[in-house]
């Protein structure tokens, strides 16, 4: 059950019932304070104001109109008009003993289903994963996995960089080490960052390694089979590299959701011709060019965009527009989701609006850019090792695991080594993951080992406590899950607390897919975890004294609370652990 919607459909009812124009929007939020209410409806102040009412006479119509019974226990007005709406406890705990029994905990499929392409991840061949990967990956795993989890028709599309003029150098050194060092190649090709940076060396220094690079990237271009050859062998040791990390971070990508700029390489010169024939297309200085109005440079002039080079050569941004036509036309993408830092903004804006012109995006299309901030050091600089490089994905995946470890040990004598070993992998992946997915999603944040490790406050750790703390219950009581039945009784605040979190799910889950913000979700796992830790301390469940109908209602909310901490994390791609 969503609330918030279906308070939505009963508000706007109530307002067209009570003479309010039919496109005023309903504003139900949940209620910000306490005593409050537990939803408010702020939409009578602007709907007066344009039917020359006072807001207060208004608010009373509506509330005369308004079908609640059996599930508001009181809805009353508020200052100058705002209307408060206090849910009935026994509806609540109906609609708790509904989701206790779904799998999905209360959460259902969207009504209209569409197809969603996710870009993320996007790293490039011959080189390896670093941290300036790590935010597209996470931040785009989780939206996918959300949207699917909605019933959503999800397309994930990796835009390997596979293409360019530095696969001349990249296939020179690769053939030059086959023939010369086995041995060399076999090392370096372990180390892909020192693959590609004797790669460069060779061509900045050697004239006649340089000369055979440029030759290779010709015939390269024009389909050579032996060019492809050390091409693909290139590709599949990066893939191979690639899947190592997204199957330690826990994210769905596979080597079959690959498409790369490679793919896209027939198409381009058809792009061209068709942006030729909708007049988009101008030639400057032997380049073509489309020039946008809707973007100036600094003199005034409309900007242009390169789409193909004075020599022929084809750009990023050509590819792009392939990639757009493709995804609407051959994969009848309903919405296309690109997971692409912020500094590529303006890019997107121009690319979206070529294929708008050009008719490469179908006109139902929604294209999204859902751009992120950057990751930065303590210093506020962006994330690198003390001595400048980029820290490699698997370097820092590696320290997460040791300062796990060591956290982990100090803190769990009990645990089995097997158990151990899972919750070290947990936290470590988890933290590191959290640290992130809990950041808005356009803003820079600092990366700090300390607090993303913390068992306090908004992270990984707390969350996983509060699971296994769950659990705990579970494991006193001597019961399943499934054996619970009977009613759910909301009798105190941290019953209630806890319950209203908890009938939030659905309409935070909603709003993620919606919005691309995977902040929002560990915001509410938060607040169900702390609203879970002040029902432990208020609400006893396993001792001497409770009766055994209010044991089996508060042992219903555990099993609740549980599977929607589980749900949440699994869709943030976060491992749970049954202790700790």
């Amino acid at each position: 059950m969503n609330i918030l919607k279906l308070l939505e459909g009963r508000v706007i009812k109530a307002l067209i019932a009570a003479g309010a124009p039919e496109d005023t929007p309903t504003m139900v939020r949940p209620s910000a304070r306490a005593g409050f209410g537990d939803y408010q409806c702020n939409a009578v102040m602007a709907a007066a104001k344009k039917m020359g009412i006072p807001p207060r006479e208004l608010a009373q119509k509506v509330i005369d109109n308004l079908d609640l019974d059996g599930i508001a226990g009181n809805v009353e007005i508020a200052g100058p008009g705002f209307i408060n709406i206090h849910l009935a406890p026994q509806w609540l705990g109906n609609m708790l003993q509904t989701a206790i029994k779904d799998p999905r905990a209360g959460v259902a499929e969207a009504d209209n289903k569409l197809t969603v392409v996710v870009d993320y991840s996007a790293p490039n061949v011959a080189k390896e994963m670093h941290v300036g990967h790590l935010r597209s990956t996470i931040i785009g795993d989780a939206i996918a996995r959300t949207l699917e989890f909605l019933g959503h028709k999800v397309i994930r599309q990796n835009h390997l960089g596979d293409w360019g003029t530095q696969f001349g150098m990249l296939i020179t050194h690769l053939e030059q080490l086959q023939k010369e060092s086995p041995d060399a190649l076999s090392m370096e090709l372990s180390d892909l960052e020192t693959f590609y940076r004797a790669s460069k060396k060779h061509f900045d220094e050697n004239a006649d390694f340089a000369i055979r690079a440029r030759n290779y990237v010709v015939r390269l271009q024009a389909g050579d089979e032996y060019c492809l050859k050390l091409w693909k062998k290139l590709v599949d040791i990066t893939l191979s590299h690639n899947q190592e990390v997204y199957d330690r971070l826990n994210v769905s990508l596979t080597p079959s959701d690959v498409m790369g700029e490679s793919a896209y390489n027939d198409s381009l010169p058809t792009i061209i011709k068709q942006l030729d024939e909708k007049g988009l297309l101008s030639e400057d200085n032997g380049a073509k060019v489309v020039f946008l109005n809707e973007f100036k440079n600094k003199d005034g002039d409309p900007m242009g965009v390169i789409v193909e080079k004075s020599g022929g050569g084809f750009l990023y941004t050509t590819t792009d527009l392939a990639a757009i036509n493709h995804r609407c036309h051959n994969l009848k993408a309903d919405r296309v989701l690109y997971y692409v830092d912020a500094r590529q903004g303006q890019h997107f804006e121009q690319v979206f609006t070529i294929v708008r012109k050009a008719g490469f995006a179908t006109d139902h299309a929604s294209l999204e850019h859902h751009a992120f901030g950057m990751m930065l050091g303590k210093d506020g600089k962006p994330f690198k090792t003390r001595a400048g490089t980029t820290i490699k994905l698997t370097n820092l995946l590696d320290e997460a695991q040791e300062r796990a470890s060591a956290l982990i040990t100090s803190k769990s004598g009990s645990l089995s080594e097997e158990q151990k070993a899972n919750v070290i992998r947990a936290v470590a992946i988890g933290s590191v993951k959290y640290a992130d997915l809990s950041k808005h999603r356009t803003s820079d944040y600092i990366f700090d080992w300390d607090n993303m490790l913390a068992f306090e406050g908004n992270t990984a750790p707390y969350l996983l406590y509060a699971y296994t703390r769950v659990m705990s219950i579970f494991r006193k009581a001597g019961i399943r899950e499934s054996d619970l039945n009977g009613d759910i009784i909301i009798e105190n605040d941290a019953e209630r607390e806890l319950s209203l979190q908890l009938g939030r799910f659905s309409e935070t889950i909603e709003y993620v897919a919606k919005e691309g913000l995977p902040h929002q979700l560990c915001a509410y796992l938060y607040e169900i975890s702390g609203a879970f830790m002040k029902f432990y301390e208020a609400c006893p469940v396993n001792r001497e004294g409770v009766s055994e109908e209010l044991r089996t209602s508060r042992l219903q909310i555990c099993a609740l609370t549980a599977r929607t901490l589980k749900l949440g994390l699994d869709l943030l791609g976060i491992e749970t652990v049954e202790q700790m």
